[in-house]
């Protein structure tokens, strides 16, 4: 009994040069195993696009003509949630990686990467796993252990940087409409992020969110 093809892996190329998309383009056409769907070089396009096709794949730049590419990523997986999207970027920047993986995407690779390595990344992807650059791995992983804070049961839980600015300005008895002036945000965006806090850190209070980051941060 022969064997059964392979479906080829559909992918969603976005990248603002014209020259990268190409050179990508003919990498997996060589490699037979993955099929480029459609290109798009802004963050509209790159949305338009991945609702029209539905890709198992979309492999992103970070900065884009339009917009960040975080913001497209965020888009399509919030209408498109079988989809993966994929960082491929020149930035081994470690803020921009927890960005990304806070947004969802399931992969940060650097540009720099082989041509074979990236094929096998896309495959694993597809697969379900999530892919780090090597070159990003350790500072982002240090960069994680330091968002961590402890819940009511003395776990520890993760909190976005956001969360993390927003927690300390709770704890000085900022109220909301303060907190929000501060960092550049709207009331109803301050309050999004507090019950997301309150969530992590199982309590029902602003007070009590502030004496558990004081009690922590006290000695």
């Amino acid at each position: 009994m022969l064997a059964q093809a392979v479906k080829p892996v559909r992918l969603l190329l976005v990248d603002d040069h014209e020259v990268v998309r190409m050179g990508l383009d003919t990498l997996f056409r060589r490699a037979g195993t993955v099929q480029v769907v459609s290109e798009a070089n802004s963050v509209a396009s790159a949305v338009t696009e991945a609702i029209r096709l539905r890709p198992d794949i979309v492999l992103l730049d970070l900065r884009l003509p339009d917009g960040s590419g975080i913001e497209a990523c965020r888009e399509i997986l919030g209408t498109c949630p079988d989809t993966h999207v994929v960082f491929l970027t020149s930035f081994a920047d470690e803020h921009a990686v927890l960005s990304t993986t806070f947004a969802g995407a399931k992969g940060y690779l650097l540009k720099t990467i082989g041509g074979t390595a990236l094929v096998q990344a896309i495959h694993a992807i597809a697969g379900g796993q999530s892919i780090l650059d090597p070159a990003v791995t350790e500072s982002v992983l240090a960069r994680m252990r330091s968002l961590s804070t402890m819940d009511a049961n003395g776990q520890n839980v993760m909190l976005s940087p956001q969360e993390r600015r927003i927690l300390p300005l709770v704890a000085d008895g900022k109220t909301n409409k303060e907190i929000a002036v501060a960092l550049g945000l709207s009331d109803k965006t301050i309050k999004s992020y507090l019950s997301n806090i309150f969530d992590k850190l199982q309590v029902t209070s602003r007070t009590q969110a502030a004496a558990m980051f004081i009690k922590q941060h006290s000695n």
